[in-house]
């Protein structure tokens, strides 16, 4: 919005020609977010407070985690908002994608908090059934989904693989339930990681910083044929989308660190993960995204795998407590080592993930 209404000026005015610059806006964008979750994010932990909307602790998780019931949640929405405020405020309004990426973000966020709502109104109830929970993710990642279908055309369609210059499938009209199926799967891959204080949004952190490094490059022609990967018209813009995220998720950490004074709830994590699929099906790194979200890979595996020991040897258990972070808890792990130890590992993918641009 301030590039529409600055850039006219430039001949009054000759330095909001700075406007003109994605990295300046980029940047901005960041620092944006940032400074409304730092500025807000007080006074959003004290309303959620008074307000009683308080963490439930499961009695059957680590022991240690009793002691933060109470602990106010539903906080994503801090970073939910100040991401739409800044997005709008430097992106370039013309620009379809960044529409569709923060449609997908608050219609995610929205079903988390109906999540989230639930389970604080009604101290015994898991929130939404798990029917009606994918129901309504399975609803914005279809319309997200059929937005960028008919966006990017023929394009959108198609599936790269790391190390491969050229498209290896073109799925058609069949994109759009597999691109369901998968921001869906995302959405609550992150949502299962959101289980210790500064996990998530920490990991977050680590994968936005490599997607906004893929947006950029892929929005650039002269970059995206130097490296061999696919041009997206636009997909540039996203980096201001990506560094909104970096901000507010930076910022969001300062209070959800060991011990958290507040955690995202299903508002943050559902939408965040949801934003993870989204970003990657516009930029065609579907499958670069497993590596880039290894931990969420493993997170959300090791549950699939206790699920599956469980019912095959009719009662036991392959890790003592799935998803995974709980299993190296109850190993007798601190929860500050083992959230440390993820994000190494999470910046460690993303830095794999981005060694394989150039190998095509």
């Amino acid at each position: 919005m301030l590039r529409e209404l600055l850039l006219p000026l430039v001949k009054y005015f000759s330095p909001f020609n700075i406007f003109k610059y994605l990295t300046f806006r980029s940047a901005y964008a960041a620092v944006t977010a940032l400074a409304l979750v730092l500025l807000f994010g007080p006074r959003v932990i004290e309303k959620l407070r008074v307000l009683k909307f308080g963490q439930s602790v499961r009695t059957e998780g680590p022991q240690s985690h009793l002691a933060k019931t109470g602990t106010p949640t539903m906080g994503g929405i801090l970073i939910i908002a100040s991401v739409v405020i800044s997005v709008i405020l430097w992106q370039d309004v013309r620009n379809p994608l960044t529409w569709i990426s923060l449609f997908g973000l608050v219609g995610f966020c929205c079903v988390g908090m109906a999540d989230d709502l639930l389970k604080i109104k009604k101290r015994n109830s898991d929130g939404l059934s798990p029917g009606k929970k994918l129901f309504f993710q399975f609803l914005v990642s279809g319309i997200v989904a059929i937005l960028l279908y008919y966006q990017g055309g023929q394009s959108m369609t198609k599936l790269y693989l790391p190390f491969i210059k050229q498209h290896v499938v073109d799925l058609g009209v069949l994109w759009i339930p597999l691109a369901m199926v998968y921001v869906t799967t995302w959405s609550n891959a992150v949502n299962i990681t959101d289980g210790l204080d500064g996990l998530a949004s920490g990991l977050m952190i680590m994968a936005i910083i490599a997607f906004s490094i893929l947006t950029y490059v892929s929005g650039r022609a002269d970059w995206a044929q130097y490296l061999n990967i696919p041009y997206i018209k636009g997909a540039g813009e996203l980096t201001i989308f990506n560094l909104a995220l970096l901000g507010a998720c930076t910022g969001f950490l300062w209070f959800n660190a060991h011990p958290a004074e507040v955690f995202m709830g299903d508002a943050g994590s559902l939408s965040l993960g949801g934003i993870l699929g989204i970003l990657s099906l516009i930029v065609k790194k579907e499958i670069l995204l497993l590596l880039i979200g290894g931990v969420f890979v493993m997170e959300i595996g090791s549950v699939m795998l206790q699920v599956g020991y469980f019912k095959l040897s009719k009662g036991k258990r392959l890790f003592r407590m799935a998803p995974i972070h709980h299993h190296f808890e109850l190993a007798g792990q601190k929860e500050t080592k083992v959230v440390v130890r993820f994000w190494i590992l999470g910046g460690i993918f993303a830095l794999l993930a981005l060694s394989t641009l150039k190998i095509q």
